[in-house]
């Protein structure tokens, strides 16, 4: 992972302080999302959805977590950033069983029995989880014992089981349990006169089976989650690589090893780690719970995250069929909520690993090139952010180019002296952001400084309440969003007085205001000074922090209001103008493709002829490939070094191609729940640049991309007979970093 980016997955931040990379918090729809939608004169003349023509959305995440671990599995890959996505692929799973399956069990618990898009009811839809949820930890399992680890133990990077080690370990770490880990322990007896503990969300604990002179009695540990679960042990005298060899074993094995210490005067018959995860989605009942103060609302919310019922309970292979009811029993469980793992639990925590410095094993050291346009070779004389962006449109694209241009602008604007307002949306912000610091600094008595901090945004509203706090405490206006929704687009707003009169600078983006994730998320931004779209954008954050309504905006696509129309309308329009004169195409890369009219929309358009290339990351619910309804569709999925994150919308239009781009991926949660924004780009350089190059690029990858077939599956895209491997990722690297300050790029691209 890069220098400064906290250790999770590699997707948002989370509430434990990790980048995650599923980003399952931010891009998963609510519960709600199979309830049926109101059709609307647009969708009059869509085919209608069949079940057997929508990929049950659950199902097809966990299709997308498969690719994930295929890069575990990735033989050519180096060795820790293999370890880098065994644990992303167990974070990943926390967070979906953790909303997704939750929100799955609360409908079955509220009796619902209808079925969802896919013929599926939510009964089934469980079963269907679960059997393929086993099936990817069986998988899982196998990677590591099996081939993972064992590389990584002749590459000196070795996690050895605490029974294995030599007796000197041992002895050492007998001595460590004694100064640093049994004085934390707090063994928790169960049986009549003390109840069953509570366990905590997302812990690692050990269910220990004894013989007492009254009987035979369980009892709980919990493993402290304040020390590191790989423990650093020495290496061996006369091991063939020394010094260089780092070892580790598991802490609850360490403990495990020591119960005699804690358990004084008893035989230890057994002991068995397990892992819990429960329901940690926070539903508000907005109309009644934000009559009280929101952030009030939202820290008692926080609180009892870890008290949601158990969704999942996993255990070690080896632990006993009784031993395994009876846990199911005390946890309040069912066996649909068990899954058997046959080796370590929550291995999330291979993320550890990454931090070790042996750059061997790791990819090659990335950093990200300058913004041409924003550079200048001489720092005692820089560039004019403010007249650049005037003189004409800058695309940024994240991780390849630097968060810096974005922090620079704000940063500019807050020491600009002719800079009267500036406002700000903020969904995800990160922990050492940047930008909060000049917005604070921003704050005087001439300059207007207004920020909407999304509380709600998903295992991040801890941190947003800090931040939103700190602004605060310095002035700035700070609102919450609107009721009923969350606020997730990207936009920032610049008044400055100049000669001619006041003039608006805006930045839209794809991904969130965070810098961390900005080195490992694939994201774009527009920087403008257009009127018509600094005139939108006004419009926009008076509804935003005020009262006022707006339906239809001049350039921007606006959910919740009338997005998916503006989406239906285009490709209505597209239908017609290849029924007219042929050459129909759609291509639209976003994160997740779940919205049913939309798809029926797609399938309308494949029926017509259209052709349409779908790059979607995640999860994707329609079917390429079916014979009569979307044989000219094809969908790529793209999973690599950086977490695919932008959204990009190309029509062909009768031969005016339009570019879009923006916040929102097609699902009904960011159409109808969200307040999102789609731009469009019309600088004919930089929408050339995207449709001509950049997207085709992501068609013709073959070493980081699948393909979805019509089963639901997805195969690698073969090379070979003249076809060499092509990495996007490593291309769109090499295409900036070939780019020099003037803004001309090298032809070796």
């Amino acid at each position: 992972m890069q220098e400064g980016v906290a250790k999770t997955a590699w997707f948002p931040v989370g509430n434990d302080g990790r980048a995650g990379w599923a980003e399952v918090g931010d891009d998963t729809p609510d519960p709600v999302e199979d309830h049926p939608i109101a059709e609307t004169p647009l969708a009059a003349g869509l085919p209608p959805l069949e079940p057997e023509l929508f990929i049950n959305r659950e199902l097809s995440w966990l299709e997308f977590n498969r690719r994930v671990l295929d890069e575990a599995r990735k033989p050519t890959a180096p060795l820790l950033e293999r370890a880098k996505f065994a644990a992303i692929f167990a974070s990943n799973l926390n967070e979906f069983f953790m909303i997704r399956v939750a929100g799955v069990k609360r409908k079955i618990s509220a009796g619902v029995g209808y079925p969802g898009a896919d013929g599926r009811t939510p009964t089934q839809a469980l079963l269907a989880i679960r059997e393929l949820t086993q099936v990817l930890l069986d998988e899982h399992a196998t990677i590591l014992r099996q081939d993972l680890l064992p590389r990584l133990a002749t590459a000196g990077v070795e996690v050895v089981d605490h029974h294995r080690l030599e007796d000197a370990a041992r002895s050492e770490l007998a001595n460590r349990f004694d100064r640093a880990i049994f004085p934390i322990l707090t063994p928790q007896a169960i049986d009549r006169g003390r109840r069953f503990p509570h366990v905590s969300n997302r812990s690692i604990n050990l269910i220990v089976s004894l013989r007492l002179p009254v009987g035979a009695r369980f009892a709980r540990i919990k493993i402290p989650a304040t020390l590191s679960r790989l423990v650093p042990i020495s290496t061996p005298a006369g091991d063939r690589l020394g010094a260089s060899r780092i070892r580790f074993t598991w802490l609850e094995q360490v403990v495990a090893a020591h119960l005699d210490r804690l358990f004084v005067g008893a035989e230890v018959l057994s002991c068995h780690p397990f892992h819990v995860t429960r329901d940690s989605d926070i539903e508000l009942q907005e109309e009644e719970d934000l009559q009280e103060d929101l952030m009030m609302t939202m820290r008692e919310s926080i609180a009892q995250r870890a008290f949601g019922p158990v969704v999942r309970l996993m255990v070690d292979a080896s632990m006993p069929e009784d031993v395994r009811e009876w846990l199911v029993e005390h946890l309040h469980a069912t066996d649909r909520d068990l899954y058997v793992v046959d080796g370590p639990l929550a291995t999330e925590d291979l993320f550890d690993l990454v931090a070790i410095d042996r750059p061997d094993l790791k990819d090659p050291p990335f950093g990200p090139a300058q913004v041409p346009a924003f550079y200048s070779r001489h720092p005692e004389d820089p560039v004019d952010l403010f007249a650049t962006v005037r003189d004409g449109d800058v695309l940024v694209h994240h991780p390849y180019q630097t968060f810096a241009a974005v922090a620079d602008f704000v940063r500019a604007a807050s020491s600009d002296p002719d800079v009267v307002a500036i406002k700000q949306t903020l969904y995800r912000i990160g922990h050492d952001s940047p930008l909060v610091p000049a917005l604070t600094a921003a704050r005087d008595d001439d300059t207007q400084v207004a920020v909407l901090v999304e509380l709600k945004a998903r295992f991040d509203e801890e941190n947003n309440i800090t931040w939103a706090e700190q602004l605060e405490q310095h002035g700035v206006h700070v609102a919450y969003g609107l009721l009923g929704l969350k606020t997730h687009c990207k936009v920032t707003l610049v008044v400055r007085r100049e000669a001619d009169g006041l003039r608006r600078y805006v930045h839209l983006g794809t991904g969130n205001y965070n810098a961390s994730t900005a080195r490992l998320y694939e994201d774009l931004g527009l920087f403008t000074a257009r009127e018509d779209l600094g005139d939108d954008v006004t419009d926009l954050f008076n509804v935003l922090t005020g009262y006022a309504t707006k339906d239809r905006y001049r350039r921007l696509w606006v959910a919740p209001h009338h997005l998916r129309d503006r989406f239906l309308e285009a490709i209505e329009r597209e239908i017609v103008a290849h029924q007219a004169n042929g050459g129909g195409y759609l291509c639209f890369k976003v994160n997740a493709l779940v919205d049913k009219l939309l798809i029926r929309a797609l399938y309308k358009a494949s029926q017509a002829g259209v052709k349409i290339d779908l790059i979607v990351r995640g999860a994707c619910c329609l079917r390429p490939g079916i014979p009569g309804w979307s044989e000219s569709i094809r969908v790529v999925s793209v999973v690599g070094r950086f977490l695919e994150h932008s959204r990009v919308f190309l029509f062909r239009n009768g031969g005016a191609d339009e570019v879009y781009l923006g916040s929102a991926d097609l699902m009904e949660r960011n159409l109808d729940r969200r307040v999102e924004v789609v731009f469009p780009v019309e600088d004919v350089t930089i929408a050339a640049a995207i449709r001509d190059e950049i997207i085709p690029a992501y068609l013709r990858d073959t070493v980081n991309s699948r393909e979805l077939q019509p089963d639901g599956t997805y195969r690698r895209i073969e090379t070979g007979q003249g076809r060499k491997p092509f990495d996007v990722q490593s291309w769109l690297q090499r295409r900036y970093r070939l780019t020099d300050v003037s803004g001309r790029r090298s032809t070796a691209v």
